[in-house]
């Protein structure tokens, strides 16, 4: 999205209320340099402010040095990021970061999105279910280790068995 005064991208998304009307409200879209025009109180109003200021320090940047969180300190097995690192960026290193950051991501989707469940349509191609996709990356990661050990008959019934997983799902 770009800002609504030039062509540079959009980081911020401003809600203004009308306190005069109830349930109206604007919504602007601006880089960092309008969000910070836009946030400024004009020289008519007190600076006093204590919402101007706070608006001010987030887009000035002052916001940064928040106090450090526990969560901050959570890492993902798989990838190694932290949820500060995915606090910074905004982007989770793998899928697994899904299940390692679930108590901080079900609040942050559901302001997001309203849900924590998706409730919509289906691919006709839909995914496996993720246990069936683990299950199956398991039993492929036995048989190599199987055929590597050279342990033909628990390779044998590895194979047999991931062939009956993929038959029943069809593929």
């Amino acid at each position: 999205m770009k800002c609504q005064k030039c062509s540079k991208p959009a980081t911020y998304h401003i809600t203004d209320l009308d306190p005069e009307v109830p349930g109206k409200f604007t919504i602007f879209h601006f880089c960092d340099e309008h969000a910070l025009q836009h946030l400024a109180p004009a020289a008519s109003q007190p600076e006093s402010l204590p919402v101007g200021q706070l608006a001010k320090d987030l887009v000035s940047g002052a916001g940064a040095g928040r106090e450090p969180s526990p969560a901050d300190s959570l890492s993902c097995p798989n990838c190694q990021i932290s949820f500060s690192e995915f606090r910074s960026t905004g982007r989770l290193g793998c899928p697994y970061d899904y299940e390692a950051f679930r108590d901080e991501l079900m609040p942050l989707l559901e302001n997001i999105h309203g849900e924590v469940r998706h409730s919509g349509k289906t691919p006709k191609r839909a995914p496996r279910t993720s246990k069936q996709q683990n299950t199956l990356i398991r039993l492929r990661n036995d048989l190599k280790r199987s055929i590597a050990a050279e342990d033909y008959e628990a390779a044998a019934r590895l194979r047999d068995e991931i062939r009956t997983l993929e038959l029943e799902q069809g593929r």
